[in-house]
Formats: structure tokens, sequence, C-alpha cells
């Protein structure tokens, strides 16, 4: 029997023209659909909840996989790059996903006006991370899919629906690692004033001393902060940057391999080329080819 949250998501998609995703009229919101199995996706995802109504998937960060089902949500809370891939779904039982972009701002507001915070001690952790989206936030999530219908109620109702699903990711069994999120200090803040740095200058080298002294860090604390937020040591995170984007070029803008190399700043494309085949698992022209064949099949 389906749930109500996947009914509305099955409607929903039936209306629609085109193929998934499907970018509706609120900014930030997308519905999915996958009638069957997809090959692996690489994005670069987040601040984001990623909601199964029905099906499953899996998102990969860093070598570390995690699994989410009907009734469950990704929560990511910082900008980083994923692979995702879609493993449970037919025709007559597709796999039906909601996503929005997790307001920060909204999130702080909502932890303003909380009584105690959240326990946020203890040791670095993910940000990235899977909970149950059952209860309120269910009741939530339905009637931000009601909302797609009124979308002249958009900008009145949409901010309180976020607001609540702040909330309740604040109250319920992740609330210290959403609250890390919301605290405008703390060693996360500091971490994602870093990563904002790395990501305005991905294409430049990097030394890792100059991003520990943008969080106000050590190296050592930096270096281990910044992985247990985002799975990646920084250098990892800033090739998976540069290599996502260069995709990008070359699939979205016919960039030929050699200028998307430089472009993204690499010196040499055959190093280029080697890391390119390494992460996405074929040479930049096969796998460039197999996109611009397929472009509904993978997202990046």
């Amino acid at each position: 029997m389906q749930s109500p949250l996947a009914e509305a998501l099955l409607r929903y998609t039936e209306r629609q023209t085109g193929e998934s995703p499907f970018f509706t009229a609120i900014p930030g919101v997308a519905v999915m659909r996958s009638d069957q199995p997809k090959p692996p996706s690489h994005i670069l995802s987040g601040p984001a909840v990623c909601l199964v109504a029905q099906g499953a998937k899996w998102g990969n960060f860093g070598g570390q996989q995690l699994e989410y089902r009907a009734g469950q949500a990704l929560v990511i809370g910082v900008e980083t790059p994923s692979v995702g891939r879609v493993f449970e779904a037919r025709p007559g039982a597709p796999c039906l996903v909601l996503m929005f972009a997790l307001d920060l701002t909204i999130l702080r507001e909502a932890a303003e006006t909380l009584e105690t915070l959240p326990d946020i001690s203890g040791p670095p952790r993910r940000g990235v991370f899977v909970t149950d989206f059952d209860g309120p936030l269910a009741d939530c999530a339905l009637r931000l899919v009601r909302l797609l219908e009124t979308p002249q109620a958009v900008p009145a109702l949409y901010p309180g629906v976020m607001r609540e699903i702040c909330y309740w990711l604040l109250v319920g069994p992740h609330g210290g690692d959403i609250a890390r999120l919301a605290l405008k200090t703390g060693p996360s803040r500091h971490v994602t004033d870093a990563l904002k740095a790395l990501r305005d200058r991905f294409r430049d080298a990097v030394r890792v001393e100059d991003l520990a002294a943008v969080a106000h860090m050590s190296v050592s604390a930096f270096h281990r902060q910044f992985k247990a937020l985002t799975s990646y040591t920084p250098l990892q995170y800033q090739k998976h940057l540069r290599l996502l984007e260069a995709r990008r070029l070359m699939v979205a803008h016919a960039f030929n391999v050699e200028a998307a190399a430089f472009e993204v700043g690499y010196e040499s494309p055959s190093q280029f080329s080697r890391e390119y085949a390494r992460l996405f698992g074929a040479p930049p022209k096969r796998d460039v080819q197999r996109l611009q064949a397929a472009p509904e099949r993978d997202a990046a």
C-alpha cells in the first residue's frame, strides 16, 4: 500500500512532461521518478534533503555508502561531491523522491527559537546522514508536495513549511548533527567557511595551511574536521570539484579534453585523463560520448 506522500508524488509526476528530474515552481524543490534501477550518477550535492517516498537509493560520499529507503531521507548539510544510484524501482512501483534544498538561514532561525539546543558535544561528525522521515516530518513533506498545486501560495506558505521541517529535524534523533550546521560559530561553521574558499578557488593550487587559516584551526585539527564533515581530504575534495566541472564543460559546452583540463587547473592533460578515468570509470572522450548519447541517465 502506497503512503499518502508516494501517492501525491506519483500523481504529480504523471502530470509532467519530459524526463525526471522535474523542477518545480518552488526554487530548490525537485521531484524524481525512476521506473527502473539507474546507473550511478556523479553530482555535487547539498545542502539538501533527499526523501524517498517509494523505492530505494544509495549515496556514496568519499567511499562511505549510505542506503535510504521509503520513509527515510538523506540529509546533506554541506556541499560535497557524491555518487548516487536508484537501485530499487520497477514499472508499477517507481522510485519516487522529493528533493529540496536545506535553507540554512531558516535552519538557524529555527534553532534560535529552541529553549535548549541539542547536544553538540563529542567528536566531529559527518555532515551527511540518513534519518527516518515519518510522523510530523512526513506531514510537512506531504504539505510541501500539495503546495505545488497552488504556486500562487508558495511565497506565503513555503517558508513556514520549511521552518517546521527544520524544527522537527532539530528535535529529532540527529538534532545534534543538524544543530552543528545551524551554529554561527564552532568547528563545523569554520570548516564550511574554508569549504567556500576552496570552492571559489578550486582551479588554483591551494595549500591546506591557507584553508586551515580561514577556518582558524591548526592544520591537523582542520584536516581532521574537514574529513569528518565531508568524508574527503581537502585535496580529494578539490580534485572532485575540478573533475566534475571539467565534465560539465565537455558535455554542456563542447570543450575538448585539453581545454577542459587547463580550464579547471590541470597542467598536464595526461594526468587529467588518468584521474578522470579513475573517478568516472572511462576516459574523458568515451565518457562524454556516453553522456551525450543518453543525457537522461546522468544528472551531473
